[in-house]
Formats: structure tokens, C-alpha cells, sequence
């Protein structure tokens, strides 16, 4: 679990914040007051600060309960919404009736039997790695199923699989988690330490200059921060972004109205080359036309991928049918092995074989292929707010962009001539 805290303790938390006074909070959860006394405690003693300004007119949060506040309330409407999509899912007339998330889901435990039951579809596995018996598992999700009023697993020949409610209480459980994971980094930064974990969804076209750099920048300032990144299609990051598995995806960007609950945020643009060995037979030839590549052995990405549609569209474009290839592969060192050893070509961007082509071993043809430009740039979900770590890593990545799109310096031989911006293409 992303977070050890009581998330009774944190509602009690959000009423006292929001009331002003644990006693009108107490009154407002049908709590006494000495239990909600106690669970603002211990909160403020896990997280070794003090939450709320003490003072005769009530209890104000402070920086950090403000922080706080703002994760917790963000990571309960999740769960509210969750009840609410699966109580419409439910036959029972009172659990459609539900608002108020039921004790059951105010559950480290169960919410940790929900996340991995689902996951491995196993409960023996499930009970290893939580260290509880199949049975506590097994009564954990009997009382999610009693509390909400529907079955949230079933189970198969091939283990346990969730149900249509399951998986829509899911969904939101793992946004919850993913607010209530942020929230002792957002301490930490009011303390002035930028820690925690950001999960980045990787694509292609920054991970071989761009994302390095910028993580590089990123822990030399905030050695604390940790970093993953996970590789993997777009509309599979897409989805784990929206689910709250990563902090947000850096790469080439999709239309705007690819999803209306992703944002955009565009940094540089970024052309396909055809790219060669060094010495290739049309390594010298100048002007080179999409014709002058007839004859030639390629190695392209695997259909369906945009890499592979902007370079078919390039010839269609000009009348021409696409050329098809040798090998299709998305597997930079198998194309990178292939380009080396052969005359085959690829259409790739630069960017993904800097190495290559600044050693001299690899090589662009001197050929441009229309309409093939991409904006490169950063993906978030629309009304999120990163965590301090994925906000800095976030500022290292425009900072390392401005860096490449700053305007070279004359060689001086060149004093005379005009200076242009930095080749993004």
C-alpha cells in the first residue's frame, strides 16, 4: 500500500478541518469527541507535524493540514464516486440509495485485498504478500461485497476475476491511493525536501536524450526523489495514467480531442529521417527523392503504431505505395543490430539513435519525408495536480527542451552567417 495511515483517522481529519472544531466535527460523524480528538493525534504523530493552528475561535489547518486537506478530500470524493458508480450497478434499491462510503472501504487492508485480488486473481498469492491468511482474504472481500450490496469478484476456472462493479471500484480505489501516495511528499516540500516516488509512462521519442537528461538534473537538485519509468503503448499508459499508476507520460503528444480528460502540453516538434549505415551506397547522394528509395531493404515500427502511419502517408502523399518491409519491429537494439550490420533503412526519428549518429556509425539520408511531424511533449490527467517530484522532474524536462531549442552559437568561421534555432527536427 502507497500509504500506512488510519483513513478513519483522515476522515475524522477532513470533518474537524472543514467544521473548525472537533467538537462540531464529532456532532457531524456520531463520533465522541475524544475519538475524533484522537485521530487528528494520530495523524499529526505519523506524519511528525501539527495539522491545525490551536486557538480559543477553533481549529484552522495550518501548511500542512492545508496539504493535507487537499489530498484527503481529493482521495474520499474517489472513493465516493466509486460507491456511487457501484451502487448503480446493484439491484438492491438501499444500496443504490448509498452516498456515504461505508466502513468496510475505510479499510487499508481491504482496499490492499481489492488492489492485489484483482491484480493476481489469486487469493493464496494475495494472502502471501500481505501476510494475512486466505481466509482474512477471503472475509475482506466479503465484507466490501456486504457493505456495497454487490458481488465484486467471481470466480473461474482460471482464478478469481472482477466484476463489472469490481472493476469500477477499482478504478477509483487506485486514484484514491494515488492522492493519499503524494501526501508525504507534499509535507516533505513544505519542510523544504522534494522526495517521494514519480512514475513516468516513457515513450519512444524522449527517452533516448530528453528524459535522460532531465532526470539526471532532476536528482543532482533532489537526491531523495526515486524514478520509474514504464514502457509501453499509448493507450495502455493512457489508461494507467487515468487510473492513477503513473504520474504522467512524456512523449508524443495525441490530438485534442483524443480524450477530453487528458491534457496536452506540447514542447517541441520532432520529423521522421530515413536513417542508414555509415557508408551506405546512398550515404553521399544529395536531394535524395522518396523514388531514389525504391530498391532498398527496410526494417520499419509494426503496423498500427503512428510511427509506421506517418511513414506510409508520406508516400501515399506523392502517389506512391509505401514500401513493405523486411522486418517489423519496435525493438530499438534488434533495429539498431540490423541498420549496423546491412544496407536495410528505417524511418525513425533522430532523437531515438543520438548515439549512433553522433559517432559517425549511423547516418540520415538526405531526404525529407513530408507530413511526418509529431509534437513532442507532456501528458497529464485534466484536473490533476502532480506531486512535488513529478512537478520538479516535470520543470527538468521543459529545461532540458529549451536547452536543445536555444539558438546555436556561430563557429567562427560562421560569424557572418545567420544563426538559426537548434534543429528539433
Amino acid at each position: 500500500m502507497p500509504m500506512s495511515f488510519n483513513l478513519r483517522h483522515l476522515r475524522a481529519f477532513i470533518s474537524v478541518a472543514e467544521a473548525g472544531s472537533a467538537t462540531r466535527a464529532s456532532e457531524h460523524l456520531c463520533r465522541a469527541q475524544s475519538a475524533v480528538t484522537r485521530s487528528v493525534h494520530e495523524l499529526e504523530s505519523y506524519f511528525g507535524v501539527e495539522l491545525f493552528e490551536r486557538k480559543a475561535t477553533g481549529m484552522l489547518c495550518n501548511a500542512f493540514g492545508s496539504a493535507l486537506l487537499y489530498r484527503g478530500r481529493r482521495a474520499i470524493h474517489e472513493l465516493e464516486q466509486g460507491v456511487a458508480e457501484v451502487a448503480s450497478k446493484s439491484a438492491d434499491p438501499q444500496a443504490r440509495a448509498r452516498t456515504r462510503v461505508p466502513a468496510a472501504l475505510l479499510s487499508e487492508r481491504r482496499l490492499a485485498i481489492l488492489v492485489n485480488l484483482a491484480k493476481h486473481g489469486h487469493m493464496p498469492t494475495v494472502a502471501k504478500l500481505l501476510g494475512i491468511s486466505q481466509p482474512a482474504v477471503s472475509a475482506g472481500v466479503n465484507d466490501l461485497e456486504g457493505d456495497l450490496g454487490v458481488a465484486l469478484f467471481r470466480r473461474t476456472s482460471k482464478g478469481v476475476v472482477a466484476t463489472e462493479p469490481g472493476v469500477a471500484l477499482l478504478f477509483r480505489v487506485k486514484r484514491a491511493l494515488m492522492e493519499l501516495r503524494h501526501v508525504e511528499a507534499e509535507l516533505g516540500a513544505i519542510k523544504g525536501a522534494t522526495e517521494g516516488k514519480v512514475v513516468i509512462g516513457a515513450l519512444p521519442l524522449g527517452r533516448t536524450q530528453i528524459l535522460p537528461n532531465a532526470i539526471l538534473a532532476v536528482l543532482s537538485r533532489h537526491p531523495l526523489l526515486r524514478i520509474e519509468t514504464i514502457e509501453a503503448p499509448f493507450d495502455t499508459l493512457a489508461n494507467r495514467l487515468r487510473a492513477g499508476d503513473i504520474d504522467f507520460i512524456f512523449g508524443a503528444l495525441r490530438p485534442a480531442d483524443y480524450a477530453r480528460d487528458l491534457k496536452g502540453e506540447p514542447l517541441l516538434n520532432d520529423s521522421m529521417s530515413i536513417v542508414v549505415r555509415n557508408g551506405h551506397p546512398l550515404g553521399r547522394r544529395k536531394n535524395l527523392s522518396l523514388q531514389d528509395l525504391d530498391g532498398l531493404s527496410w526494417v520499419l515500427a509494426n503496423p498500427h503504431t503512428p510511427a509506421r502511419r506517418l511513414f506510409s502517408q508520406s508516400f501515399c502523399l506523392q502517389g506512391l505505395t509505401p514500401p513493405a518491409p523486411a522486418v517489423e519491429t519496435s525493438d530499438l537494439a534488434l533495429l539498431r543490430g540490423l541498420l549496423l550490420r546491412s544496407d536495410m533503412a528505417t524511418a525513425i526519428s533522430t532523437r531515438q539513435l543520438e548515439f549512433e549518429i553522433g559517432n559517425g556509425t549511423l547516418q540520415a539520408l538526405d531526404i525529407s519525408l513530408p507530413s511526418t511531424t509529431r509534437v513532442i511533449g507532456l501528458i497529464q490527467r485534466a484536473e490533476s495536480k502532480p506531486s512535488p517530484g513529478a512537478s520538479a522532474l516535470m520543470a527538468a524536462i521543459r529545461d532540458v527542451v529549451a536547452e536543445i531549442r536555444r539558438p546555436k552559437a556561430p563557429a567562427p568561421q560562421d560569424v557572418l552567417r545567420p544563426v538559426g534555432e537548434a534543429m528539433v527536427a
